[in-house]
């Protein structure tokens, strides 16, 4: 089926979920380390809108952004299918990552950084957006409904590390075992999968770059000011 390459970080959760479907197919890829503070020009020439990981580059075609690559992924090796088959439900699937990745973890991610009333206002929206995710995991192993992980839980495969992390670095709690029992039982359903596990990154240099984003985006927002 062509040469696979991955440009990616192995600090990002984008880029996590890629290497997630490539595995679950059983494909073989080159996985190329990015700086994304000193971009490359590699990255510049396959993803020149964006700028940003991951990249798949198939046969010398560019693919960005992981919920297109995921799909990417799903139509050309047929193996282990990561959707559902019924158009309706993959609809379904399709309009709650999209609103996981706007409404949670962007709503996580605004949490993380801001501070004061900016931030418990975050939190508070977050808060009810991951009520959703909780009413949709309710009764089910995992969000594909059986045994086995598929879209959806690729999707939402940032909660179980990168969440904890956010919590961590931005002092503050989301993820609560007893608001979210449902949720709470499938980040630890899904971060057990050896092949889960070794795609994510130590927990102490997450922690390390989290902060380091923080400050960064802190310092960009003041500049503006």
């Amino acid at each position: 089926m062509g040469e696979v390459k991955v440009i990616g970080s192995s600090k990002s959760l984008f880029c996590a979920r890629v290497e997630w479907a490539l595995k679950l197919k059983g494909v073989e890829y080159e996985y190329l380390q990015e700086d994304i503070w000193n971009k490359s020009p590699l990255l510049l020439k396959h993803n020149p809108v964006h700028k940003k990981v991951p990249v798949l580059v198939h046969d010398d075609k560019p693919i960005a952004e992981s919920l297109v690559i995921l799909e990417y992924i799903d139509e050309t090796w047929k193996d282990y299918p990561l959707l559902p088959e019924d158009p309706y439900e993959r609809a379904m699937a399709r309009f709650w990552a999209k609103f996981a990745e706007e409404k949670c973890l962007m709503g996580a991610f605004a949490a993380f950084w801001k501070e004061g009333e900016e931030k418990e206002k975050a939190i508070e929206s977050a808060l009810e957006s991951f009520t959703f995710l909780e009413k949709q995991i309710q009764g089910k192993k995992f969000f594909s409904g059986d045994d086995n992980i598929g879209y959806l839980d690729l999707v939402m495969g940032w909660i179980p590390l990168w969440l904890n992390v956010m919590e961590e670095a931005g002092g503050m709690k989301l993820m609560d075992a007893q608001k979210f029992p449902f949720l709470h039982e499938w980040t630890q359903n899904f971060i057990e999968i050896p092949l889960i596990k070794e795609c994510l990154p130590p927990r102490d240099a997450l922690v390390n770059y989290f902060i380091l984003v923080m400050s960064y985006i802190r310092s960009m927002a003041a500049a503006k000011q």
